[in-house]
């Protein structure tokens, strides 16, 4: 009996978004090859946690074939509000649970309805390494969109959220917004591929040796609105976010931007003793205030 007192204790203090459900549907985001693909990777693969690693993480590599993985908020608090996220990874791999599917399970808890993207990966050894991934953003963008009535979702109070390397590439799929990086493929392209917002979380790659923006980012006050979180201490400058958003209100796009004194690289939204997990919070209140997830802002 106390073992048993014990585990119910134990699964009382997880939180909901730890233990991510299965999707509701996952849907194709090209019907045909990628752009720019002439063969498929090595087959998908998934893989085993690092030793000694707790919580686990898992890890999935070698993505040909880019895919939406469907989240509703339930009924009864759906706000028609809903967000794209592209896990990190360093563009080798996706870290699917830790910063994609609890991070669905997270939005779903506020009403928001999640849409977690399997983008191509790996892409680490290509110029520029964030071209087919932010391909597979801005695609994503414009089917949830095209698709929106499906999911009882408002087409504009869609956003982009995105994890270090996944955080670069939401940078660049709203930074270019304007210029669709791939040539439309069907009908769907049809619809805008701009984010409503955009959050990057510990985003890497933005800046140069020197800390300075690097020429992808030409921000214009047509640019989505971001809520930026990085940590003073991660190893992955923070810098990239402090610039982007310096950019981001020279042009007059209302953001915002927290660093957190500790937290290091790759926090997520798991549990720990450092100041830098607070920022769900922080950007649900955000989110309010904006009027995402309303329809009003305040």
């Amino acid at each position: 009996m106390k073992c048993l007192a014990v585990i119910l204790l134990l699964v009382t203090f997880v939180p909901a978004w730890v233990v991510a459900a299965e999707p509701a549907s996952v849907i194709k985001v090209w019907q045909a090859k990628a752009p720019g693909e002439t063969k498929e990777f090595e087959a998908e693969e998934t893989q085993p946690p690092k030793e000694g690693e707790n919580p686990p993480t898992t890890r999935i590599t070698n993505v040909s074939r880019p895919t939406l993985h469907v989240f509703p908020a339930p009924k009864e608090n759906r706000n028609g509000a809903a967000i794209v996220i592209c896990p990190g990874g360093g563009y080798r791999i996706l870290a699917w649970d830790k910063e994609g599917t609890e991070v669905a399970a997270w939005a779903n808890s506020i009403g928001v309805t999640a849409f977690v993207l399997k983008y191509r990966v790996p892409t680490a050894d290509r110029q520029p390494r964030w071209q087919a991934p932010a391909q597979d953003a801005q695609r994503a963008i414009s089917l949830v969109r095209a698709r929106a009535s499906e999911w009882n979702l408002d087409p504009a109070r869609i956003g982009l959220l995105g994890f270090s390397a996944g955080g670069e590439t939401v940078a660049v799929a709203s930074a270019k917004h304007a210029e669709r990086l791939y040539d439309a493929a069907d009908s769907f392209d049809n619809v805008s591929c701009r984010p409503d917002f955009a959050v990057l979380i510990y985003p890497g790659g933005i800046v140069d040796e020197k800390g300075e923006l690097k020429p992808e980012y030409q921000i214009t006050k047509q640019t989505p609105p971001m809520f930026f979180a990085h940590a003073f201490n991660d190893p992955v400058k923070c810098e990239a976010s402090v610039q982007l958003f310096l950019a981001l209100k020279k042009a007059g796009v209302a953001s915002e931007l927290h660093i957190y004194s500790a937290g290091g690289h790759g926090f997520g939204l798991r549990p720990s003793s450092h100041p830098a997990v607070t920022w769900p919070k922080r950007f649900e209140e955000w989110l309010a205030v904006n009027g995402v997830l309303s329809g009003k802002s305040q």
